[in-house]
């Protein structure tokens, strides 16, 4: 069954009138439009538990259950009168490129240079006039609850306790104002430019397997195709439509374009040298080779030259140009031959483009290559599709001299503009606009570096490009290809084999087969860490068992990437087919899953599951999943928050983070929320969670004002975050000011960072760590001292505009002790000087920190993770 049509339903029904923190010039916000806290918000003044005390108390039982007398008819969802008081009165390869609206866009010029380098000496709370390093030994006591127990601490004898801080009287009072740092943001696109080059740092390393290095080489170049079809498309957009101002960071759209390619250039060139000069070789020694048609034996020609005219000649469509066939249309990021012909009878030349076909492998197998004689390790002879191609281009020109050829690939504008509020149906709006975007401006253009300077410049003219917008390379373009290599079964040049373990709070309720979900849940709350904990076993079952259980009455699911063939759709499918009340909020706007998401929603509808595609103007991201089921003492809610997608494939390789619970305070706020936006639900007070477009940006920086106002007053005070990017000039002088009060902070972020650490009188007490890996950090943790007591959330939230003020997110509290003081570890862990990951200088460089002054390899978190995961399997042994 299909949803009234989500234009109907106006943003501003979801603001319920809310007006968020506006950004001046400086990037700090606005006085509010009226005094006083919004009682909406999980804020300060709304402690963790607080009820209204005006309201009976009497449909509630101490496990959570809401009760109905058993002769009353009842429906589906349990509406309780809290939620309906007036009131009076915004994170991954990989999800960085959402938007390029120019809003996102914060940034920064350098401060004088600090020395860095691998060998740099970490911060240490001894060390004059640095920050104290966070106390990452201080460790959690082990909860069933928990996905596992911290290591016992062992701190040094003379480290002060980590709570320990002198009192201050006005540690600002000597400190310039800080709007003074005019070079306080960094630019959005350069510090993403920093990670992608933290990626490439990733495959330079030796003492990664590999196939590994070769794997990180390939999500390098997925991730700049990526940054080029939307952020760097954004600007050229821009640029050409006359929008050029000066962004946070002290630079415009032509100065960023500038730094940008000059960048991306040098990053390219580096990447390409390592493949040719280690990569490539370092394969070859292990029986992995790419060769060259010159390389092959006689035998081996003739048999490619026979695979050729089967298998690939069929497929390809040359395509000439002359005045009656115009250039043709190339498509994005696509391989293509140009080739120079010349007509021997009238010495003419002419041009002809050929596209490789994306339908065959990229590396053909080359038959019959003998193992070294040597070494019979199992390996593979490999030749790149277009050196077969281009080796029998006279099949396809017969009677023509073949000049020369050359492999070119082409980059498109694919940003999707979607006018919503004129959209009589966004889902059919979505389908036009996705095939105008296979015709979006072509932004960049890569050639081999061999190629001669007249087809160059033909290509350049025929393509409307600049000559900045060439990328010039060595064979072979598209290293995104090496996801083919990476999948070849040799595991000694792999990753040791992880298979993730059921989560501590799921494992006890195990059987068998699967665990209870229910019963579980109905004992204490669970908190998952994926992939250490098994996605299969937690939240895919607790789909599969809400499909299949007939005391389930209805699932309330979002869902922004996902897959058709994943068993998290075909539970649905099963459990509308049951005849469950099924209600999924589908995010067709979900950058390059459109089409994707499209296709499966569709298969929902068909199965009878009421689809509702988001709300206009803002993106449905968060994760969010609630079951309904009629028990013995009444209805129960059974929820799931998360920080990562409903995607069984990606939860393999994404570090993410979730709750199980039925507490009744989250049971009460997904309800409201999934109200609100499925249709026209009044607004309401949230308990356990922080809600964007709404609560989150204001509510963070609320808990940021607390911990000032509590160092000030001489009483402990930290801030730790762990997010994918943080990119709000409202929340970074917030942090900033945070520090200037004496308040440390620590930051663990993965990708774009736009705030400066380590600056003195701006950012002292900041520290900023990246840790890339094996798997791809992605979720979202805020914690606060609290005085003492931490207050913790995680949620789907990056710290970016698009995530404050364009989507609707969700941050859930942890309010479990052990759970909280395992997240709290978590990120402050991640931070210490002890483990391996990459340090933001003050100069706005990025160090990286793998081994100790002994020449150690230092810790690495994910590797820990995994141990502590099988030790826990081991233990229940």
């Amino acid at each position: 069954m299909t949803t009234p049509d989500p234009s109907t339903a106006p943003l501003s029904s979801f603001l319920g009138g809310w007006t968020r923190a506006q950004t001046g010039p400086a990037g700090s916000p606005a006085e509010p439009e009226a005094a006083g806290p919004r009682p909406e918000e999980t804020g300060p003044g709304t402690p963790a538990g607080s009820r209204d005390p005006d309201l009976p108390d009497d449909r509630e039982d101490p496990d959570g259950a809401l009760r109905l007398p058993a002769d009353e008819d009842h429906v589906i969802e349990v509406a309780d009168p809290r939620d309906f008081a007036d009131d009076a009165g915004p994170q991954y390869e990989d999800e960085d490129f959402d938007d390029e609206d120019p809003a996102d866009e914060r940034p920064a010029a350098p401060t004088p240079p600090t020395p860095t380098g691998e060998a740099a000496t970490p911060r240490s709370p001894a060390s004059p006039g640095s920050p104290p390093t966070p106390a990452d030994s201080r460790e959690p006591v082990s909860s069933s609850a928990s996905p596992s127990a911290a290591p016992s601490p062992s701190p040094s004898a003379d480290e002060p306790p980590a709570d320990a801080q002198p009192a201050v009287v006005d540690p600002e009072a000597d400190l310039p104002p800080l709007e003074s740092f005019t070079d306080r943001f960094t630019d959005r696109e350069l510090t993403w430019l920093d990670f992608n080059e933290r990626v490439l740092e990733q495959a330079e390393d030796p003492e990664l397997p590999l196939l590994e290095r070769a794997w990180f080489l390939a999500i390098f170049s997925s991730n700049l195709d990526e940054f080029y079809m939307v952020r760097v498309a954004g600007l050229m957009r821009r640029i050409k439509a006359g929008i050029t101002p000066v962004r946070a960071s002290g630079l415009d759209a032509h100065q960023v374009l500038a730094a940008v390619t000059e960048r991306a250039k040098a990053l390219t060139a580096r990447q390409a040298a390592l493949f040719q000069e280690e990569i490539r070789p370092g394969l070859a020694e292990h029986n992995i080779e790419i060769l060259s048609w010159d390389e092959l034996a006689p035998e081996q020609a003739e048999r490619l030259t026979r695979y050729f005219r089967h298998q690939i000649f069929p497929v390809l469509t040359p395509l000439a140009v002359d005045p009656s066939h115009p250039f043709p249309y190339i498509s994005g990021l696509s391989l293509n031959l140009a080739v120079l012909l010349r007509n021997p009878r009238s010495g003419k030349e002419h041009f002809a483009r050929i596209k490789v076909p994306d339908s065959l492998p990229r590396f053909v197998t080359v038959p019959g290559r003998e193992l070294n004689a040597k070494d019979k390790r199992a390996g593979a002879a490999l030749i790149p599709l277009e050196v077969v191609i281009a080796r029998h281009l006279d099949h396809l020109f017969p009677g023509m001299d073949i000049l020369e050829h050359h492999l070119f690939r082409v980059t498109r504008n694919e940003n999707l503009e979607v006018e919503e509020d004129d959209a009589e149906n966004l889902l059919t709006a979505m389908e036009k606009e996705l095939e105008k975007r296979r015709f979006g401006a072509v932004v960049r253009l890569e050639v081999e570096d061999t190629i001669s300077s007249f087809v160059r410049r033909y290509l350049v003219r025929a393509l409307g490009l600049r000559e900045d917008d060439v990328f010039s390379l060595p064979a072979p373009l598209d290293l995104t290809s090496l996801n083919q290599v990476h999948d070849l079964d040799v595991p000694d040049l792999k990753y040791p084999r992880f298979v993730p373990v059921t989560a501590a709070g799921l494992a006890a309720h195990e059987s068998s087969s699967a665990p209870d979900v229910f019963a579980a849940m109905r004992e204490h709350e669970v908190l998952l860490h994926h992939p250490y904990d098994s996605f299969s076993t937690s939240v895919q079952e607790f789909v599969s068992q809400a499909a299949a259980d007939p005391k389930v009455l209805a699932i309330k699911q979002t869902l922004y990437r996902t897959s058709g063939d994943s068993p998290i759709v075909d539970a649905l499918i099963e459990a509308a087919e049951a005849g469950k009340q099924v209600v999924a909020i589908v995010e067709i706007k979900a950058r390059f899953d459109e089409e994707a998401n499209i296709s499966w929603a569709r298969k929902l509808e068909r199965a009878g599951v009421h689809v509702v595609y988001g709300m206009v103007g803002l993106k449905t991201h968060c994760k969010l999943l609630l079951v309904v089921r009629q028990e013995a003492d009444g209805l129960r809610r059974y929820c799931h928050v998360g920080t990562g997608n409903y995607h069984p494939k990606t939860a393999r390789g994404y570090e993410d983070l979730g709750l199980l619970t039925c507490d009744r305070d989250v049971a009460q706020d997904m309800t409201t929320l999934f109200n609100q936006l499925s249709g026209y639900a009044p607004r309401a007070r949230f308990r356990r969670l922080l809600v964007a477009p709404r609560t989150v940006r204001d509510g963070l920086i609320e808990r940021i004002d607390r911990e000032i106002e509590a160092r000030r007053a001489g009483r402990p005070a930290w801030i730790r975050i762990k997010v994918n990017s943080i990119v709000d000039e409202a929340t970074i002088d917030a942090l900033y000011r945070a520090s200037r009060a004496g308040v440390e902070v620590d930051i663990v972020v993965r990708g774009i960072c736009g705030l400066r650490a380590g600056v003195e009188g701006l950012s002292d007490n900041i520290r900023v760590r990246s840790i890339l890996g094996r798997y791809l950090e992605h979720s979202r943790v805020f914690a606060f001292c609290n005085d003492g007591d931490t207050e913790l959330f995680i949620g789907s939230a990056d710290l970016m505009h698009r995530n404050l003020d364009r989507r609707v997110e969700a941050l859930v509290r942890i309010t479990d002790p052990a759970m909280v003081a395992e997240l709290e570890w978590l990120v402050t862990h991640a931070a210490s000087p002890q483990v391996s990951s990459w340090w933001l200088e003050p100069d706005g460089t990025w160090t990286r920190h793998v081994r100790d002054a002994e020449g150690n390899r230092l810790e690495d978190i994910q590797t820990t993770l995994m141990a502590r995961a099988r030790s826990r399997v081991k233990g229940r042994g």
